[in-house]
């Protein structure tokens, strides 16, 4: 191993061209910076400067080292600086619906981020019972869910209005059996639908299952089948609100979080900002 001392002092002495003035720069006396440099000679077995040319010259090995010793010396520079910086040195872990990382929440995320370099935000989309789970078990710090009453612990608490879509270019009465556009098994959304088919009486078939909102909102739209979902996700959409099945209860939306203080806590409070006004929101 390369001693980075020893590599200094033979980077000085080559920059300032004498051993006198290499010391000066890092305020070593004369002898001392020769001993460095006669230490890393004895270290790769081989000369690296011309003491009796005037000013000092490197030999071939010397000329051989220098690019080595100065790219050492800079990783070295690099790696301080890298571990003197505290940014992402710290985390917060934050589970949410697909749907609630909306632009808007993300200039939360990105405004936070600028404020708290030294925290990284870890978010992950996922179903709200998953979620839930995971929170529970301790591996969120904040999650938003949804669900059909708020817990107990729950920081805030949102409506979340609800409908029955179809494409906006139906024009004819839906068979019999419904086909339905659906979430995966375990989700919210897809239970609280077929709940209201079955209290319907009506016959029903999975059409087509999609993993997110996104996928679910273009099978609605292509014409595929029905499907309950939150009304103020289908903007941008060309789909409609099915007028047959009326209006549907509500869900909430509810933010949880294990910290009630510090930069933690600052987050909450901008993400309930975001909450409240998607809340309000009618579509």
């Amino acid at each position: 191993m390369l001693d980075p001392r020893l590599l200094l002092a033979f980077t000085a002495i080559v920059d300032a061209g004498s051993f006198t003035l290499a010391a000066q720069r890092l305020h070593m006396t004369q002898s001392t910076i020769s001993q460095q440099l006669a230490r890393l000679e004895e270290a790769v077995g081989l000369m690296l400067i011309d003491r009796a040319a005037r000013p000092v010259e490197l030999t071939a090995a010397g000329e051989r080292l220098l690019g080595y010793a100065k790219r050492i010396l800079a990783l070295q520079q690099e790696a301080k600086s890298a571990l003197g910086d505290p940014a992402g040195t710290a985390s917060i872990r934050i589970g949410v619906p697909e749907d609630i990382v909306s632009a808007a929440m993300a200039k939360v995320f990105s405004g936070f981020a600028r404020r708290h370099r030294d925290i990284q935000l870890d978010v992950t989309a996922g179903l709200s019972r998953d979620l839930t789970r995971r929170y529970r078990a301790g591996e969120f710090d904040i999650i938003i869910v949804k669900e059909p009453e708020a817990g107990p612990d729950c920081r805030a608490t949102f409506s979340e209005a609800m409908a029955w879509f179809e494409s906006a270019n139906a024009r004819t009465e839906w068979p019999n059996p419904i086909p339905l556009v659906a979430f995966p098994p375990g989700g919210l959304y897809r239970e609280a639908m077929l709940e209201r088919i079955e209290r319907e009486q009506l016959r029903w078939y999975i059409a087509f299952s999609g993993s997110s909102l996104h996928n679910v909102l273009i099978a609605v739209e292509a014409g595929l089948g029905l499907s309950l979902l939150p009304r103020n996700t289908t903007a941008g959409y060309r789909v409609r609100q099915y007028a047959p099945f009326g209006t549907e209860p509500p869900m909430v939306v509810s933010i949880y979080s294990w910290e009630g203080a510090g930069p933690a806590l600052e987050l909450v409070e901008q993400m309930e900002v975001i909450l409240a006004a998607r809340s309000a929101r009618r579509t």
